[in-house]
């Protein structure tokens, strides 16, 4: 069977983009500099009116780490309820306590609200230490996915922690790798970590996703 691709998209032209190279989802958010924040009310309607494949949000209120102040943690319940109503396909999330475990209440309660459609948790995951123990507090968050690079900055330096998350998940969640993947790299990171889904921004400069390099990631996934 073949491997879906998801492409994180910064902005519309990368969503148009990674539709026409063939991407199976997309990741939609803004701001590229920080590794990706909520996106804006205006972009989500205009790539909801053009895409055609599914489409999930990201939700994160801000950059810089993944704790949020109750104020914060209200505004990512109400950017759930409004991209739910806009028919968004899903959500992208995830929320650490301040020694970097899973904040399982707070995930809980924002899986829920955005119920029926599926949650990823991202790359929140990298940021702790203790590999085991998040895995089993994400799946009982109700997360679908789990986007991750293994707890290091790119995924072909993880290796050895996504196969370790791969056989403990025991196929009750999805380990989609991402962080610096690349067509370069995909069909060895493939041949070390199978699994449904990868992840990459397909960005080769500026902020925008390569067409040509969409089409050969998917080439090295057929």
């Amino acid at each position: 069977m073949n491997a879906k691709l998801e492409i994180a998209c910064f902005n519309l032209e990368s969503a148009l983009i990674a539709q026409q190279g063939g991407a199976d989802r997309i990741e939609l958010c803004d701001d590229f500099s920080s590794g990706g924040i909520t996106p804006n009310y205006g972009t989500f309607l205009a790539a909801r009116k053009l895409i055609h494949i599914p489409l999930f949000v990201m939700i994160r209120p801000r950059a810089i780490n993944f704790i949020y102040t109750d104020n914060e943690f209200e505004q990512m319940k109400k950017d759930i309820l409004y991209f739910k109503k806009m028919k968004a396909d899903g959500f992208v999330f995830g929320i650490l306590n301040e020694d970097g475990s899973v904040a399982v209440d707070k995930n809980k309660a924002l899986v829920e609200l955005a119920k029926p459609l599926p949650c990823s948790f991202h790359r929140a995951f990298d940021v702790s230490k203790n590999l085991q123990q998040n895995l089993e507090d994400v799946i009982a968050c109700g997360f679908k996915t789990i986007l991750t690079s293994g707890l290091t900055k790119a995924a072909m330096d993880g290796i050895e922690n996504l196969i370790e998350l791969l056989k403990q998940s025991n196929n009750r969640i999805t380990i989609m790798p991402g962080g610096g993947v690349r067509s370069s790299n995909l069909e060895l990171l493939k041949s070390k970590v199978e699994t449904p889904y990868y992840h990459s921004s397909a960005i080769v400069k500026n902020d925008r996703a390569d067409l040509e390099e969409v089409k050969l990631l998917k080439v090295k996934l057929s």
